[in-house]
Protein backbone atom coordinates (compact mmCIF):
# COMPACT_ATOMS: atom_id res chain seq x y z
CA UNK A 1 0.00 0.00 0.00
CA UNK A 2 0.98 3.45 -0.47
CA UNK A 3 2.72 4.11 2.81
CA UNK A 4 2.09 7.96 4.64
CA UNK A 5 5.66 8.33 4.61
CA UNK A 6 6.10 8.48 0.95
CA UNK A 7 6.89 11.83 -0.46
CA UNK A 8 4.64 11.90 -4.19
CA UNK A 9 6.59 13.18 -6.91
CA UNK A 10 4.90 13.59 -9.97
CA UNK A 11 6.40 13.29 -13.35
CA UNK A 12 4.11 15.01 -15.49
CA UNK A 13 2.61 17.95 -14.50
CA UNK A 14 2.23 21.28 -16.54
CA UNK A 15 3.17 25.31 -15.94
CA UNK A 16 0.71 28.00 -17.76
CA UNK A 17 3.44 30.56 -18.75
CA UNK A 18 2.59 33.55 -16.67
CA UNK A 19 2.25 37.22 -19.10
CA UNK A 20 5.73 38.48 -17.92
CA UNK A 21 7.78 35.21 -19.06
CA UNK A 22 9.21 36.79 -21.90
CA UNK A 23 8.18 40.05 -21.93
CA UNK A 24 10.55 40.62 -19.30
CA UNK A 25 13.82 38.42 -20.33
CA UNK A 26 13.42 39.15 -23.93
CA UNK A 27 15.84 42.01 -25.64
CA UNK A 28 13.49 45.42 -26.00
CA UNK A 29 14.31 45.55 -29.62
CA UNK A 30 11.74 42.66 -29.66
CA UNK A 31 9.06 44.05 -27.28
CA UNK A 32 6.48 43.95 -30.09
CA UNK A 33 7.47 40.50 -31.79
CA UNK A 34 7.92 38.36 -28.74
CA UNK A 35 5.27 36.50 -27.48
CA UNK A 36 2.84 38.48 -24.93
CA UNK A 37 -0.51 38.26 -23.93
CA UNK A 38 -3.51 40.37 -25.03
CA UNK A 39 -7.01 40.63 -23.91
CA UNK A 40 -9.82 40.27 -26.48
CA UNK A 41 -12.98 40.02 -25.00
CA UNK A 42 -12.08 39.61 -22.01
CA UNK A 43 -10.21 36.46 -22.68
CA UNK A 44 -6.41 36.76 -22.83
CA UNK A 45 -4.50 35.59 -25.96
CA UNK A 46 -0.70 35.04 -26.55
CA UNK A 47 0.53 36.37 -29.86
CA UNK A 48 3.35 35.54 -31.30
CA UNK A 49 4.66 35.33 -34.92
CA UNK A 50 1.42 37.07 -36.22
CA UNK A 51 -1.27 35.19 -34.68
CA UNK A 52 -2.87 34.66 -31.90
CA UNK A 53 -3.07 31.45 -29.22
CA UNK A 54 -5.50 30.36 -26.92
CA UNK A 55 -5.66 28.65 -23.41
CA UNK A 56 -8.27 26.26 -23.05
CA UNK A 57 -10.01 25.40 -20.04
CA UNK A 58 -8.92 21.87 -20.33
CA UNK A 59 -5.28 22.81 -20.07
CA UNK A 60 -6.07 24.48 -16.52
CA UNK A 61 -8.91 22.41 -15.22
CA UNK A 62 -7.71 22.06 -11.94
CA UNK A 63 -10.35 23.12 -9.30
CA UNK A 64 -13.15 22.37 -11.28
CA UNK A 65 -15.95 19.83 -11.34
CA UNK A 66 -15.86 17.39 -14.39
CA UNK A 67 -18.95 19.63 -15.68
CA UNK A 68 -17.36 22.54 -15.84
CA UNK A 69 -14.53 21.39 -18.52
CA UNK A 70 -14.44 23.14 -21.88
CA UNK A 71 -12.27 23.87 -24.78
CA UNK A 72 -13.09 27.47 -25.31
CA UNK A 73 -10.67 29.77 -24.92
CA UNK A 74 -9.84 30.93 -20.87
CA UNK A 75 -8.20 34.07 -19.25
CA UNK A 76 -5.97 34.12 -16.25
CA UNK A 77 -8.72 35.39 -14.31
CA UNK A 78 -10.43 32.27 -14.75
CA UNK A 79 -7.46 29.44 -13.62
CA UNK A 80 -6.18 28.68 -10.28
CA UNK A 81 -3.03 30.73 -9.77
CA UNK A 82 -1.16 27.07 -9.22
CA UNK A 83 -1.17 27.04 -12.86
CA UNK A 84 1.04 29.77 -13.45
CA UNK A 85 2.59 31.31 -9.76
CA UNK A 86 4.63 28.70 -8.32
CA UNK A 87 4.06 29.72 -4.72
CA UNK A 88 0.23 29.02 -5.26
CA UNK A 89 1.77 25.88 -7.22
CA UNK A 90 3.50 24.37 -3.94
CA UNK A 91 0.19 25.33 -1.87
CA UNK A 92 -1.43 23.22 -4.42
CA UNK A 93 0.53 20.19 -4.00
CA UNK A 94 0.65 20.35 0.01
CA UNK A 95 -3.09 20.41 0.09
CA UNK A 96 -3.06 17.42 -2.20
CA UNK A 97 0.14 16.03 -0.22
CA UNK A 98 2.29 16.04 -3.16
CA UNK A 99 6.20 16.49 -2.75
CA UNK A 100 7.81 17.06 -5.99
CA UNK A 101 7.14 17.96 -9.46
CA UNK A 102 8.05 18.06 -13.03
CA UNK A 103 6.19 20.60 -15.16
CA UNK A 104 6.03 20.55 -19.31
CA UNK A 105 5.47 24.56 -20.45
CA UNK A 106 2.07 25.11 -22.13
CA UNK A 107 1.97 27.78 -24.97
CA UNK A 108 5.77 26.52 -26.02
CA UNK A 109 4.18 23.38 -26.41
CA UNK A 110 5.39 20.12 -24.49
CA UNK A 111 9.17 20.15 -27.16
CA UNK A 112 9.05 23.74 -27.73
CA UNK A 113 7.37 23.40 -31.34
CA UNK A 114 5.86 26.59 -31.17
CA UNK A 115 9.11 28.05 -31.64
CA UNK A 116 8.97 26.37 -34.97
CA UNK A 117 5.95 28.64 -36.44
CA UNK A 118 8.31 31.96 -36.63
CA UNK A 119 9.95 33.02 -39.04
CA UNK A 120 12.71 34.94 -36.74
CA UNK A 121 15.34 31.85 -35.36
CA UNK A 122 17.05 34.57 -33.81
CA UNK A 123 14.03 35.42 -31.78
CA UNK A 124 12.76 31.71 -31.26
CA UNK A 125 16.50 30.75 -29.65
CA UNK A 126 16.21 33.62 -27.34
CA UNK A 127 12.51 32.70 -26.58
CA UNK A 128 14.01 29.23 -25.67
CA UNK A 129 16.75 30.80 -23.58
CA UNK A 130 14.23 32.73 -22.00
CA UNK A 131 12.03 30.64 -21.18
CA UNK A 132 14.65 28.07 -19.34
CA UNK A 133 15.90 30.91 -17.38
CA UNK A 134 12.95 31.34 -15.67
CA UNK A 135 12.31 27.74 -15.27
CA UNK A 136 15.54 28.24 -13.31
CA UNK A 137 15.21 31.71 -11.74
CA UNK A 138 11.70 31.47 -11.06
CA UNK A 139 9.79 28.60 -11.14
CA UNK A 140 11.84 26.25 -9.15
CA UNK A 141 14.08 28.45 -7.49
CA UNK A 142 10.86 28.53 -5.83
CA UNK A 143 11.44 25.56 -4.18
CA UNK A 144 14.68 23.43 -5.70
CA UNK A 145 14.61 20.74 -3.88
CA UNK A 146 10.50 19.87 -5.03
CA UNK A 147 10.27 21.56 -8.39
CA UNK A 148 12.21 19.45 -11.37
CA UNK A 149 13.92 21.90 -13.64
CA UNK A 150 12.84 20.65 -17.11
CA UNK A 151 14.52 22.89 -19.94
CA UNK A 152 13.48 23.26 -23.71
CA UNK A 153 15.81 23.15 -27.24
CA UNK A 154 15.69 25.01 -30.44
CA UNK A 155 15.36 21.99 -32.18
CA UNK A 156 15.76 23.54 -35.74
CA UNK A 157 19.54 23.93 -34.64
CA UNK A 158 21.09 21.13 -33.50
CA UNK A 159 24.23 22.95 -33.00
CA UNK A 160 22.17 25.34 -30.94
CA UNK A 161 20.63 22.48 -28.85
CA UNK A 162 23.84 21.08 -27.59
CA UNK A 163 24.74 24.58 -26.27
CA UNK A 164 21.55 24.83 -24.54
CA UNK A 165 21.87 21.42 -23.13
CA UNK A 166 24.99 22.67 -21.71
CA UNK A 167 24.37 25.81 -20.22
CA UNK A 168 20.97 24.40 -18.41
CA UNK A 169 22.97 21.56 -16.99
CA UNK A 170 25.47 23.52 -15.54
CA UNK A 171 22.75 25.86 -14.12
CA UNK A 172 21.33 22.58 -12.64
CA UNK A 173 18.96 21.51 -15.57
CA UNK A 174 17.44 17.46 -14.33
CA UNK A 175 15.58 16.83 -17.95
CA UNK A 176 15.31 17.95 -21.19
CA UNK A 177 12.21 17.68 -23.23
CA UNK A 178 12.29 16.40 -27.15
CA UNK A 179 9.40 15.40 -29.12
CA UNK A 180 8.13 12.07 -29.79
CA UNK A 181 8.09 11.95 -33.24
CA UNK A 182 10.10 14.89 -34.64
CA UNK A 183 9.45 13.52 -38.49
CA UNK A 184 5.82 15.45 -37.93
CA UNK A 185 7.38 18.24 -37.51
CA UNK A 186 9.05 18.33 -40.65
CA UNK A 187 12.16 17.44 -38.87
CA UNK A 188 14.42 14.74 -39.33
CA UNK A 189 14.56 11.15 -37.34
CA UNK A 190 16.17 9.74 -34.69
CA UNK A 191 17.49 7.38 -36.67
CA UNK A 192 19.19 9.83 -39.46
CA UNK A 193 21.84 10.37 -36.95
CA UNK A 194 21.00 14.31 -36.88
CA UNK A 195 20.41 14.45 -33.52
CA UNK A 196 23.53 12.65 -32.62
CA UNK A 197 25.49 15.03 -30.78
CA UNK A 198 22.54 16.65 -29.12
CA UNK A 199 21.76 13.29 -27.55
CA UNK A 200 25.50 13.02 -26.47
CA UNK A 201 25.71 15.99 -25.05
CA UNK A 202 22.32 15.03 -23.36
CA UNK A 203 24.16 11.93 -22.16
CA UNK A 204 27.35 13.33 -20.94
CA UNK A 205 25.11 15.59 -18.70
CA UNK A 206 23.03 12.56 -16.80
CA UNK A 207 19.85 14.66 -17.93
CA UNK A 208 17.25 12.53 -18.64
CA UNK A 209 15.01 12.45 -22.11
CA UNK A 210 11.41 13.56 -21.58
CA UNK A 211 8.75 12.99 -24.32
CA UNK A 212 5.29 14.11 -23.47
CA UNK A 213 2.31 12.41 -25.69
CA UNK A 214 1.21 15.08 -28.68
CA UNK A 215 4.65 16.75 -28.49
CA UNK A 216 4.76 15.50 -32.37
CA UNK A 217 2.28 18.27 -32.89
CA UNK A 218 -0.72 16.15 -33.13
CA UNK A 219 -2.55 13.10 -31.29
CA UNK A 220 -3.35 9.84 -32.84
CA UNK A 221 -6.47 9.53 -34.26
CA UNK A 222 -8.58 7.49 -37.15
CA UNK A 223 -10.06 10.55 -39.12
CA UNK A 224 -9.87 14.32 -38.76
CA UNK A 225 -13.16 14.16 -38.11
CA UNK A 226 -13.11 11.20 -35.04
CA UNK A 227 -14.74 12.06 -32.26
CA UNK A 228 -12.51 13.55 -29.32
CA UNK A 229 -12.56 10.55 -27.55
CA UNK A 230 -10.77 8.64 -30.09
CA UNK A 231 -7.46 10.48 -30.04
CA UNK A 232 -7.51 10.74 -26.13
CA UNK A 233 -8.27 7.17 -25.59
CA UNK A 234 -5.47 6.47 -27.92
CA UNK A 235 -3.02 8.81 -26.81
CA UNK A 236 -0.48 5.81 -25.54
CA UNK A 237 0.41 5.11 -28.95
CA UNK A 238 2.09 8.16 -28.99
CA UNK A 239 4.28 6.41 -26.54
CA UNK A 240 4.56 3.32 -27.95
CA UNK A 241 5.93 4.50 -31.31
CA UNK A 242 8.41 6.41 -29.45
CA UNK A 243 9.40 3.18 -27.51
CA UNK A 244 10.31 1.29 -30.18
CA UNK A 245 11.56 4.15 -32.39
CA UNK A 246 14.15 4.14 -29.57
CA UNK A 247 14.46 1.09 -28.68
CA UNK A 248 14.90 -0.09 -32.56
CA UNK A 249 17.34 2.72 -32.80
CA UNK A 250 21.36 2.79 -32.42
CA UNK A 251 21.17 5.38 -29.78
CA UNK A 252 20.75 2.80 -26.36
CA UNK A 253 23.66 0.48 -28.30
CA UNK A 254 25.97 3.32 -28.82
CA UNK A 255 24.97 5.74 -25.24
CA UNK A 256 24.03 3.16 -22.61
CA UNK A 257 23.56 5.44 -20.09
CA UNK A 258 20.82 7.60 -22.26
CA UNK A 259 17.36 7.81 -20.03
CA UNK A 260 13.78 8.44 -21.74
CA UNK A 261 10.87 8.75 -19.85
CA UNK A 262 7.74 8.11 -21.73
CA UNK A 263 4.82 11.32 -20.20
CA UNK A 264 1.50 10.90 -20.16
CA UNK A 265 1.51 7.83 -22.23
CA UNK A 266 0.60 4.91 -19.72
CA UNK A 267 2.26 2.28 -19.27
CA UNK A 268 -0.70 -1.05 -19.76
CA UNK A 269 0.95 -1.19 -23.21
CA UNK A 270 3.94 -1.78 -22.44
CA UNK A 271 3.60 -6.01 -21.94
CA UNK A 272 2.27 -6.30 -25.20
CA UNK A 273 4.63 -3.99 -27.14
CA UNK A 274 8.09 -5.87 -25.27
CA UNK A 275 6.78 -8.98 -26.28
CA UNK A 276 6.30 -8.20 -30.07
CA UNK A 277 9.59 -6.13 -30.42
CA UNK A 278 11.30 -9.18 -28.47
CA UNK A 279 9.37 -11.31 -31.22
CA UNK A 280 10.52 -8.90 -34.20
CA UNK A 281 14.39 -9.00 -32.94
CA UNK A 282 14.41 -12.54 -32.76
CA UNK A 283 12.75 -13.43 -35.70
CA UNK A 284 14.27 -10.38 -38.22
CA UNK A 285 17.60 -9.24 -36.36
CA UNK A 286 19.76 -11.36 -39.07
CA UNK A 287 18.24 -10.40 -42.24
CA UNK A 288 16.98 -6.74 -41.60
CA UNK A 289 20.00 -5.41 -40.12
CA UNK A 290 18.90 -4.45 -36.71
CA UNK A 291 20.95 -3.19 -33.97
CA UNK A 292 23.13 -4.88 -31.97
CA UNK A 293 22.72 -7.98 -29.53
CA UNK A 294 21.12 -6.73 -26.79
CA UNK A 295 16.94 -7.73 -26.86
CA UNK A 296 14.53 -4.72 -26.84
CA UNK A 297 13.62 -6.61 -23.41
CA UNK A 298 17.13 -5.82 -21.80
CA UNK A 299 17.17 -2.12 -23.47
CA UNK A 300 13.65 -1.33 -21.89
CA UNK A 301 14.83 -2.78 -18.66
CA UNK A 302 17.67 -0.20 -18.76
CA UNK A 303 16.49 2.43 -20.60
CA UNK A 304 13.20 3.50 -20.87
CA UNK A 305 10.45 4.48 -18.03
CA UNK A 306 6.78 5.14 -18.54
CA UNK A 307 3.99 7.04 -15.55
CA UNK A 308 0.73 6.16 -14.90
CA UNK A 309 -2.29 8.29 -12.92
CA UNK A 310 -4.08 5.41 -11.21
CA UNK A 311 -3.64 2.80 -14.41
CA UNK A 312 -5.13 -0.31 -12.59
CA UNK A 313 -4.25 -2.42 -15.21
CA UNK A 314 -0.28 -1.29 -15.57
CA UNK A 315 -0.14 -1.86 -11.18
CA UNK A 316 -1.46 -5.07 -11.96
CA UNK A 317 1.12 -5.96 -14.41
CA UNK A 318 4.03 -3.86 -12.50
CA UNK A 319 6.49 -7.16 -12.50
CA UNK A 320 5.69 -7.87 -15.87
CA UNK A 321 6.66 -3.81 -16.64
CA UNK A 322 9.17 -3.54 -14.28
CA UNK A 323 8.43 -1.92 -11.13
CA UNK A 324 11.43 -0.03 -11.35
CA UNK A 325 10.49 1.42 -14.69
CA UNK A 326 7.51 2.57 -13.24
CA UNK A 327 6.22 6.58 -12.23
CA UNK A 328 3.88 8.18 -10.65
CA UNK A 329 2.00 11.53 -12.48
CA UNK A 330 -0.59 14.01 -11.19
CA UNK A 331 -0.77 15.87 -14.69
CA UNK A 332 -1.91 18.99 -12.34
CA UNK A 333 -3.56 20.86 -14.01
CA UNK A 334 -5.08 19.45 -17.29
CA UNK A 335 -8.46 17.89 -17.02
CA UNK A 336 -7.37 14.20 -16.80
CA UNK A 337 -5.72 15.32 -13.18
CA UNK A 338 -7.29 13.71 -10.37
CA UNK A 339 -6.08 16.82 -8.11
CA UNK A 340 -6.60 16.96 -5.29
CA UNK A 341 -7.45 13.98 -4.74
CA UNK A 342 -4.56 12.82 -6.90
CA UNK A 343 -2.54 10.87 -3.76
CA UNK A 344 -6.38 9.02 -2.44
CA UNK A 345 -7.01 7.75 -5.99
CA UNK A 346 -3.31 6.19 -6.18
CA UNK A 347 -3.57 4.44 -2.68
CA UNK A 348 -6.85 2.97 -3.98
CA UNK A 349 -4.99 1.63 -6.88
CA UNK A 350 -2.26 -0.01 -4.65
CA UNK A 351 -3.74 -0.69 -1.55
CA UNK A 352 -2.68 -4.55 -2.66
CA UNK A 353 1.04 -3.53 -3.39
CA UNK A 354 3.83 -4.03 -0.98
CA UNK A 355 5.16 -0.52 1.04
CA UNK A 356 8.56 -0.80 -1.04
CA UNK A 357 7.08 -1.17 -4.50
CA UNK A 358 4.62 1.29 -3.87
CA UNK A 359 7.16 3.75 -2.67
CA UNK A 360 9.28 2.93 -5.78
CA UNK A 361 6.73 3.61 -8.06
CA UNK A 362 5.10 6.97 -5.90
CA UNK A 363 8.83 8.09 -5.13
CA UNK A 364 12.08 6.18 -5.39
CA UNK A 365 12.34 5.61 -9.19
CA UNK A 366 11.27 9.56 -10.11
CA UNK A 367 14.57 10.13 -7.15
CA UNK A 368 16.72 8.29 -9.33
CA UNK A 369 15.66 8.84 -12.83
CA UNK A 370 15.68 12.56 -12.19
CA UNK A 371 18.80 13.19 -9.97
CA UNK A 372 16.62 13.58 -7.32
CA UNK A 373 19.70 12.95 -4.19
CA UNK A 374 18.64 14.27 -0.77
Amino acid sequence: MLSDSVRLISVDDHLIEPPHLWSSRLPKRYADEGPRVVRDGGIDRWEYADRRYETTGTLAAAGRDVSEFTHEAISFDDMRPGCYEPQARLADMDRANIWGSLSFPTFARFAVHRFLEGSDRELARLCVSAYNDFVMDEWCATAPDRLIPLIIVPMWDVAECVKEVKRMAARGAKTVALSENPTLLGLPSIHSRAWDAMFAAIADADLTICMHVGSSGQLISSSPDAPYGVHTSLVGLGSMIACSDFIFSHLFHELPSLRVALSEGGAGWVPYLVERMDACWETHRHHSGMQGKVSPRELFASNIWVCVINDAFAIEQRHTIGVDRMMWECDYPHADSLWPNSRESLAKAMVDVPDHEAAAIGEGNARHVFRMFD
